[in-house]
């Protein structure tokens, strides 16, 4: 079907314009406007002519004889003030604060408490604290440029060691990116593993996080030939470093 035919085209725009267009057809026509600039002009042009309709409209309250018709499909006819018990003047004054307006207006306001409890729990002081952030060790690593490149993170008793490139590393060809710690005393740099060029990884730690990163301040990452034993050293200098740090 050709869809820039002009009469078809003011139709369809039209009818999208309006939200009268749906399902499949309204779809494939989405499609047409993605690759179209006449059909994107098109739609354009009568949600102009739509909006000067809007501009005419001029609002109007609903009459005071609606609120009460509905009141008194809500609640019923009051009952004579002589029928009337004590807890009957109380339910009957209780109806009169509780008017279709007021109702609407405590539904409002329960719906977004609803809302703000269950997207963001911490603005009301209700961050569940099973969501709480596990005490980890956590490591942001830098190129020499200072842009953030790999990010390290494992638990404090953990035995495995999360890591994640922001962005792809240059490993050289023939060699392995070889993460080290550095423990903060200045001492000889500890071989952990060897990180992939792009992605995330897992790796398998000796011992617990605790035991290994206690003392450690950084972490780097180095070229090697082949991945590092224990007891080995880096070759060169360092691709990326950055600090080691405590969350709990």
């Amino acid at each position: 079907m050709n869809y820039l035919m002009p009469e078809r085209l003011d139709r369809l725009a039209r009818e999208y314009a309006l939200g009268t267009l749906a399902g499949p057809a309204r779809r494939r026509f989405e499609r047409v406007l993605q690759s179209s600039p006449a059909a994107s002009m098109a739609v354009d042009v009568w949600r102009q002519r739509l909006a000067v309709l809007d501009l005419s409209t001029v609002p109007r309250q609903p009459p005071e004889a609606s609120w009460q018709q509905i009141e008194r499909r809500l609640f019923g006819t009051p009952q004579p003030p002589m029928a009337q018990s004590g807890w009957q003047r109380l339910l009957l004054a209780l109806r009169g604060l509780l008017s279709g307006r007021t109702i609407a207006g405590a539904l409002a306001g329960l719906l977004l408490c609803a809302v703000l409890v269950r997207v963001a729990p911490g603005m009301l002081g209700l961050e569940p604290r099973a969501d709480a952030l596990p005490a980890s060790y956590v490591g942001l690593l830098l190129d020499a440029g200072g842009k953030p490149t790999l990010v390290a993170s494992s638990r404090r008793q953990g035995r495995q060691l999360t890591v994640k490139l922001l962005q792809p590393l240059a490993v050289p060809a023939g060699q392995v990116a070889q993460l080290w710690a550095l423990p903060k005393d200045g001492g000889a740099p500890l071989p952990v593993g060897v990180v992939p060029a792009s992605g995330s990884a897992r790796i398998t730690l000796p011992d617990t996080s605790e035991k290994l990163f206690f003392t450690v301040s950084q972490l780097a990452v180095s070229f090697e030939p082949a991945a590092v034993q224990a007891g080995g050293a880096p070759s060169g200098s360092f691709a990326l470093i950055g600090h080691c740090v405590k969350v709990w």
